[in-house]
């Protein structure tokens, strides 16, 4: 009875060696009319390539080539010790660039799952079966019981990248990895411009605080004295009313300020991410400069350097890759199965030399009716590529503006700047020639009020204009791409 079942196993064996053999002949017969019917599928397009749909130079300026080295990481464009100081604590504190930075190790990780597509994936098994056949189908007439023992190693439906499918999409998640990282560059970029605009705004309402506060006390010692010469009756109601108006004002607008004060205080903190304390400016905004002056002549070609158009190009790349990937799914798959190993009907036997087994499949998958599905991914795939050029070339277009804008701002304040001095120094003459006049009785006090009213507006328009000419300082800096080759921890090279 033994001899009998080993013969049947021997046989059953024999035969499904012979039929493995006559499927693998028939595929390899058959691969030479998959392989033309494949020829038949698209041809993959060339890389798809964006333009520089803007001018040269920006409105204003001669190209200069050379001035694509000169922008310096923002350690070296900000001069204020201090101000250098809070973009550290920023950078280290900040929840955004905390989010950013998780999502690039997300995309690294996608990438790495993607990358893993292309290798097989290898698994031991070790399997038992004991199984009853009953005797109307048994062969002897009896039930026979049967062991079946397998221990082996090997990996299953490995494709075979003939075509390109695998690795298009294993550079279309580097692209997206790639992408996520120049975005977190570019979040870094607009941290630091916007703590920086943050602490300009303090310095600047900390300025205007302290002329406000000077001119309370001149405005108080005034009330004072006219208080006094009223009750020597050398002056009139009228008169003391009226410095008593302008005393309110100056009240009023230190208060004003220290509310300003306090809430600009918050937003930098909340852009610090922690608590920030800034040392007493000892020098007001126009006396000490707190950032370079960007280098003259800028190319337009410089905006390469913004890692938010480097981010577009990454998903230019990427959505290419994709098209690949579509286009290589009309040609056949080419799989491979194979495991080695022992079978044996004992588990004693298991591993003797005469009981390995091994198995070979190879197999062949050819889109022949699909109801359109890969035509209209590969239309999805070829439409979202035209979207990224798109929306490429639009973030060139926004990047060039944002200098354009930033450039007429610097040409814009300065003038505004210089004829705001020009006219705080008329404003500070006629109020000093407006006191001879009511010191001499030939014009109302009146007329000294309005010349104050008019020299502390303009001191508190000079601050202001002096502030807004260096954010605009800054945010042509920004737009130029605030030295995001040089921020630490960002070289693209790096992550390949």
């Amino acid at each position: 009875m033994i001899e009998q079942k080993q013969m049947d196993q021997i046989t059953k064996q024999s035969l499904a060696h012979r039929q493995s053999r006559r499927r693998l002949r028939a595929a390899m017969a058959a691969l030479p009319v998959c392989l033309s019917l494949a020829a038949c599928a698209p041809l993959p397009r060339a890389t798809p390539t964006a333009g520089f749909p803007v001018p040269a130079a920006y409105p204003g300026q001669a190209s200069d080539a050379t001035a694509a080295a000169a922008q310096p990481g923002w350690q070296d464009f900000f001069l204020d010790p201090e101000l250098r100081r809070v973009i550290g604590v920023a950078l280290e504190n900040s929840r955004e660039l905390r989010t950013a930075a998780l999502r690039v190790q997300e995309a690294a990780a996608a990438y790495g799952i993607q990358r893993a597509e292309q290798l097989p994936v290898v698994n031991g098994s070790l399997q038992a079966t004991r199984a009853l056949v009953p005797p109307a189908q048994s062969f002897i007439g009896r039930p026979i019981m049967g062991n079946q023992f397998q221990a082996g190693i090997g990996f299953s439906q490995w494709e075979l990248d003939v075509w390109g499918r695998l690795r298009s999409l294993n550079e279309s998640a580097l692209a997206s990895w790639l992408s996520s990282d120049e975005a977190r560059r570019s979040i870094t970029v607009s941290l630091i411009a916007q703590v920086a605009d943050a602490y300009l705004g303090l310095r600047e309402i900390d300025e205007r605080l302290a002329l406000a506060r000077r001119t309370r006390e001149l405005r108080d010692e005034t009330v004072r004295i006219f208080r006094r010469r009223y009750q020597l009756g050398a002056a009139s109601r009228l008169n003391l009313t009226q410095v008593e108006l302008l005393q309110q004002q100056a009240i009023a607008q230190v208060a004003q300020l220290e509310q300003a004060r306090a809430q600009q205080g918050a937003v930098l903190d909340l852009l610090a991410g922690a608590p920030v304390t800034l040392a007493p400016a000892l020098d007001g905004l126009g006396t000490v400069p707190l950032a370079r002056e960007p280098a003259t002549g800028l190319p337009s070609d410089l905006l390469l350097e913004r890692a938010d158009i480097a981010a577009a190009e990454q998903q230019l790349r990427a959505a290419h890759a994709n098209v690949q990937a579509a286009r290589a799914a009309f040609f056949p798959r080419i799989a491979l199965t194979a495991t080695a190993g022992a079978a044996s009907t004992s588990l004693n036997e298991l591993f003797n030399d005469d009981s390995r087994a091994w198995n070979f499949a190879p197999s062949l998958a050819l889109p022949i009716f699909n109801g359109g599905r890969l035509k209209g991914q590969l239309s999805v795939a070829q439409l979202r590529s035209e979207e990224a050029v798109a929306q490429y070339e639009r973030a060139i277009q926004g990047a060039f503006r944002d200098v354009a804008d930033a450039l007429a701002a610097r040409r814009g304040l300065a003038a505004q700047a210089e004829a705001t001095r020009a006219t705080l120094v008329l404003q500070a003459e006629r109020a000093r020639l407006a006191q001879l006049r009511y010191e001499s009785g030939a014009a109302a006090y009146l007329e000294v009020l309005d010349a104050e009213r008019e020299r502390f507006g303009a001191e508190q328009q000079l601050v202001q204009l002096r502030r807004q000419q260096l954010s605009a300082q800054v945010a042509l800096y920004r737009a130029l791409g605030g030295g995001a080759r040089r921020l630490p921890g960002t070289d693209a090279g790096a992550i390949r």
